[in-house]
């Protein structure tokens, strides 16, 4: 069951084009993201392979989503109005997941941060329950939080990062992208994801980057706001295909 569920957000070429939009859980109605079922739509139709998302979306655009691999976001922390630095809770468990058709479920941990400990017990805790139904885990992580500075972002912080992931049995990673990638993904087993990050403003940068994250051995891209807050979401997303897919 674990496999043909990855195979709904890896393709053929081992390798997956995933939008995130997990955005409202933090920011409400961000940009690009006011009518997610529009958005769901343009990013479909530039040849997303599969989308990152929050309960409520899974549940209210489901027809929408219906075509893509779905992984639904069972974690979050503190609202953009809020000021918590801990390390944020379980929102959602495997039944619910299981219940709205989730194809993974998506949980972040924070190696080098205060809370690393706490990340990483509750990251351990989803894999062993969503295991138990076969159910796939995303870990999405993250040196030294989502607000560390660039210098706890190094190679070898990354690298540490995602292999804890797959010691802990996460079947695939989303972690930032960082020169000297291939050291990331040589000491890893399970495929590596990277994220979007803030928006660039500069779509030739950002392509840069995933041609450079593919030829490291990366297996693809999990992007977010690059992609719906750009001013035509599905071109982009089919040029970010172009890149992870060679098409």
């Amino acid at each position: 069951m674990t496999v043909r569920r990855l195979k709904r957000i890896f393709q053929g070429d081992g390798r997956a084009l995933i939008v995130a939009m997990d955005h409202g859980l933090i920011d409400g109605p961000c940009a690009g993201l006011e009518r997610p079922g529009e958005t769901i739509a343009k990013v479909a139709a530039g040849g997303a392979d599969a989308v990152l998302t929050s309960y409520g979306v899974a549940r209210r655009f489901a027809a929408e989503l219906a075509g893509l691999g779905l992984i639904l976001r069972v974690d979050g922390g503190a609202t953009s109005l809020g000021n918590s630095s801990g390390p944020g809770s379980l929102f959602f468990g495997v039944e619910e997941a299981l219940r709205i058709g989730a194809d993974a479920v998506a949980v972040s941990a924070f190696p080098g941060a205060a809370v690393e400990v706490e990340s990483l017990e509750r990251l351990a805790h989803v894999i062993a329950a969503a295991h138990r139904w076969g159910l796939p885990v995303m870990a999405e992580m993250v040196p030294g939080g989502f607000d560390s500075p660039p210098d706890q972002r190094t190679v070898h912080a990354i690298a540490l990062a995602v292999r804890v992931a797959a010691e802990l049995g996460a079947d695939f990673v989303k972690t930032p992208y960082v020169a000297g990638f291939e050291q990331v993904t040589a000491g890893c087993y399970v495929p590596v994801v990277v994220l979007g990050g803030a928006k660039r403003g500069a779509e030739a940068a950002m392509l840069g980057d995933i041609e450079a994250a593919m030829q490291a051995g990366g297996a693809g891209v999990a992007i977010g706001r690059n992609i719906f807050q750009a001013e035509d979401p599905a071109a982009v997303t089919a040029a970010v295909a172009r890149v992870v897919h060679g098409k």
